[in-house]
């Protein structure tokens, strides 16, 4: 059940009412805030840098074929999920009401959905890479190692950053169905790609160098793998959830000189942006 509706919250407690997505239980707002402002820009900044080098390097066409690799489009969802994350937290820190807060329910709802995307693609992206796709005998230039770490190493701390720092709940089960979803539209899109401009995103997935049944198990591998993280993933926030708030009675930090409800647990509790509880 999603954690909004879960058992002791009230019914027209809202979204999000204790601020999670917004809030750490460790870092004031207003580190949160430029923490996730500089991973954001930092993911912009990469991917912005990836395309200049491909045009003044006579590789346009590589950017243009990028929006069809899963770790581009993965490594976007970061760059966006953190600016976005960092102009909730802003306006909380600002006003004591978030955007998230002010928006409408289904975008609230794709919110916490896009969440659960960007801690598990990664995992995704940085074991299939490294283990089937990486070359065995290392990058040609530094421009390459340090492009392919950024998409393919550092995005796993990005997630992990997410996994770990906010205030955010265990991943609702029901988001299994994007999660497997998207990875299915991005099958689709695969074989798009080969059909209309003649190539295969991914070697594991050349039907021309793999027989049906292989290629069948590596998509499967994937789907299972990736089914795998997701119950990792939401028992590793679990886990962070019991020792933080359970244990330590690390309720959060928040915005100074306010006070919320905190609907999941009942009460009122005071805030103070260098109070741990």
């Amino acid at each position: 059940m999603p954690f909004w509706k879960r058992s002791g919250a009230r019914e027209d407690a809202g979204f999000d009412p204790s601020f999670r997505f917004e809030t750490s239980w460790v870092l004031p707002p207003v580190v949160l805030f430029a923490i996730r402002a500089l991973l954001g820009l930092y993911a912009f900044v990469t991917l912005f840098t990836i395309f200049g080098w491909n045009g003044s390097h006579g590789m346009s066409v590589e950017s243009r074929h990028s929006f069809s690799y899963f770790t581009n489009l993965t490594y976007w969802g970061l760059a966006f999920y953190y600016v976005f994350g960092a102009l909730h937290t802003c306006s909380y820190l600002i006003t004591g009401t978030p955007f998230l807060a002010r928006w409408p329910r289904v975008l609230q709802v794709a919110h916490s959905m896009f969440y659960s995307t960007i801690v598990v693609y990664p995992w995704i992206v940085t074991a299939v890479y490294w283990a089937l796709l990486a070359p065995s005998d290392g990058f040609p230039s530094i421009f390459a190692t340090w492009s392919n770490s950024s998409q393919h190493a550092l995005n796993a701390a990005y997630a992990l950053f997410e996994i770990l720092f906010p205030r955010t709940e265990p991943l609702p089960f029901l988001h299994l169905v994007p999660i497997v979803l998207l990875l299915a539209l991005y099958l689709g899109l695969a074989y798009l790609t080969h059909a209309t401009e003649g190539f295969y995103v991914y070697d594991f997935l050349d039907l021309d160098k793999h027989s049906d049944g292989i290629v069948a198990a590596y998509i499967v591998g994937i789907l299972v793998g990736s089914i795998i993280v997701f119950l990792i993933v939401r028992y590793v926030i679990m886990l962070r959830v019991w020792i933080t708030e359970k244990k330590l009675g690390k309720s959060g930090k928040f915005r100074r000189g306010t006070r919320v409800g905190d609907e999941e647990h009942g009460k009122s509790i005071p805030l103070h942006s260098m109070s741990g509880k």
